[in-house]
């Protein structure tokens, strides 16, 4: 928690002195009003007091409770502006965080888990702040002050009060016994009710077809009751809370007055009137007290459930990156679009055996270069270490013939156009999608996004759409086919005209006609452009200048598709699964 609080600037610790300053006063007033009261009980039982007297301190009490709720309101709106602003950091630094994180390290927490420490978490702490700049503050000091006021009353009035203050801290003790643990188990399932409901939002359209909606329901249902039964659990426990504090506050009002009653019967008659007036203010002192210990009850309780929230905000900001940016922001070669992958093999940090092993080839500007293999054998994982989603086990991997490791990730990721496997679409127009190619900006010309998206054979359809260019498209393109969402993809990718094409099994959704156009009118618009691709097909790649043909991490054949089928069995397996041998040497 104190890691966190780090975050707190200068300027916010000024307010925070302010608002302590405020609160202070706040408790100075409420707690003069007794005294005026005491004032006004003792006017009204002497003989011959003045009426102006008892209005002129109840004006000053009316005066008090208003100047009381003046400095509470101020001092309410600073604690708020504080806690808000930081959280509003804390998830500005989890999220910048979580976007330079390698792949290996967001795969240590789920997306869901991610989202719940940057929204349930953060919101934990930001009450703690709002709540305990006023009542951290507030609870104590108007304890303290409070039984000062009190200290020389009554030794029997001070019994009752300290007897009843230690049964509220008893109860409260048992409570947070009972409760605290609990906190931890709370968040976590959490976690896992936002990742059943993100998982069946994203395969809706598979729970639909295979008729599992009873399934999914059942599944969150499950999690969705053990998270409410643990939250009625404790909220239940809570509710013991305000019939106790009212028991105990009425239990100890009583027990003042019944003790004051036997003290006043037993006085003399000039003190009676000074016991009364006495009795008055100490019950009101009592209840200050106990409502302060109460407050600091409330405060501690949120404090174990805030730290749990900060132990996982501190998880994610405390994962130490793997990919560190390099600082070169300028090619020091002549070379321009090529790739090199010298001697690279590569392992996940959680496997046994490489995935990758001694991989060596170069593509020079101008060139295509096709992976094909098997399924796992390492094709996809390959082409990722070119952008550094990965970083090579052992090995060089050279852009322009400079390892990508030297490279700022800004710089290298400017040089390459990427289309993924699963074609991701964002929240806004045909325009925005193909025109966030620029770095996410989209300041790409309208022209040249009309010319990527015919490039990507995506003309035809994006210019049947309402608004064309300006259509709707839906986050994750769940308004467009897979193939829209491919071809529109591939636009972004043409349309900022990179040095290197990554292409990872990106053809995969289309025909076999709009594939083979956009290969030629691909081809002849990024002649002057590297294009290292990944496909199933052989169609989509027998025209490649080279073809590396990979099993089980190995590099088993490389060169052109007719060099292939004469030298490599496996390239030869996989062409005869996909066309006829007549087919095969007609092509």
């Amino acid at each position: 928690m104190i890691k966190l609080l780090k975050n707190l600037e200068k300027r916010e610790y000024f307010f925070a002195i302010i608002c302590f300053f405020l609160v202070v006063i706040q408790v100075g007033l409420e707690l003069k009003m007794p005294d005026y009261m005491s004032e006004i009980t003792k006017l009204v039982q002497t003989e011959g007091s003045k009426m102006n007297d008892i209005l002129i301190n109840g004006g000053y009490m009316l005066l008090c409770a208003l100047g009381s709720l003046v400095m509470a309101v101020i001092s309410g709106y600073i604690a708020s502006k504080i806690s808000a602003n930081f959280s509003m950091k804390i998830r500005k630094k989890i999220f910048d965080k979580v976007e330079n994180m390698s792949i290996q390290e967001i795969k240590q927490f789920s997306t869901s888990s991610l989202i719940t420490r940057t929204t349930n978490d953060v919101t934990q702490i930001e009450m703690l702040i709002a709540m305990g700049l006023q009542l951290l503050i507030k609870a104590p000091l108007t304890a303290i002050w409070a039984i000062t006021k009190i200290l020389n009353k009554s030794y029997q009035w001070s019994i009752i009060t300290g007897v009843a203050v230690v049964i509220l801290l008893s109860v409260v003790s048992m409570l947070m016994y009972i409760v605290l643990p609990r906190f931890k188990i709370v968040q976590k399932l959490i976690d896992k009710v936002n990742g059943i409901t993100r998982e069946n939002l994203t395969g809706i359209r598979v729970v639909r077809a295979f008729n599992a909606e009873k399934y999914q329901e059942e599944k969150f249902e499950k999690t969705n009751e053990e998270l409410t039964n643990l939250q009625l659990f404790n909220q239940k426990k809570f509710a013991v809370m305000q019939p106790v504090m009212y028991l105990i506050m009425y239990g100890l009002t009583l027990s003042i007055y019944f003790v004051g009653a036997y003290l006043i019967k037993d006085a003399l008659m000039i003190d009676k009137l000074s016991l009364f007036g006495d009795m008055v203010v100490f019950s009101s002192y009592a209840m200050q007290i106990i409502m302060s210990f109460l407050m600091l009850a409330m405060i501690f309780m949120m404090i174990p459930r805030a730290g749990v929230s900060a132990n996982r905000i501190n998880e994610v900001m405390d994962t130490e990156i793997s990919i560190k940016d390099g600082n070169l922001k300028e090619n020091k070669t002549d070379e321009i679009g090529t790739v090199e992958f010298k001697n690279v093999s590569f392992k996940y940090p959680d496997a046994d055996e490489y995935l990758l092993r001694n991989i060596s080839f170069k593509a020079e500007k101008g060139e295509t270069i096709a992976f094909i293999g098997s399924t796992g054998s390492g094709k996809s994982t390959l082409i990722n270490l070119v952008p550094r989603f990965y970083d090579a086990t052992e090995g060089e991997v050279l852009v322009d013939g400079v390892n990508v490791k030297e490279y700022s990730e800004e710089f290298l990721h400017n040089k390459i156009g990427y289309v993924p496997q699963k074609a991701v679409m964002f929240d806004g127009t045909v325009n925005f999608n193909v025109g966030y190619g620029d770095n996410g900006k989209g300041d790409i010309s309208e022209e040249k996004i009309k010319e990527a998206v015919e490039i990507a054979q995506g003309k035809e359809f994006v210019e049947k759409m309402d608004n064309k260019y300006n259509s709707h498209i839906a986050s994750g393109g769940t308004n467009v086919s897979g193939g829209q969402k491919q071809r529109l993809a591939i636009a972004r990718a043409i349309a900022r005209d990179p040095e290197i094409y990554i292409f990872d099994d990106s053809f995969s959704a289309l025909d076999y006609k709009t594939d083979a156009i956009l290969r030629k009118k691909l081809k002849e618009y990024t002649k002057e452009a590297t294009s290292l691709i990944v496909a199933q097909r052989i169609g989509t790649i027998m025209n490649s200048d080279k073809i590396i043909v990979l099993d089980e991490g190995n590099i088993v054949g490389c060169g052109t598709h007719k060099e292939l089928l004469k030298s490599c069995e496996v390239y030869k397996q996989i062409a005869l699964s996909q066309l006829s041998k007549e087919e095969l040497e007609n092509e």
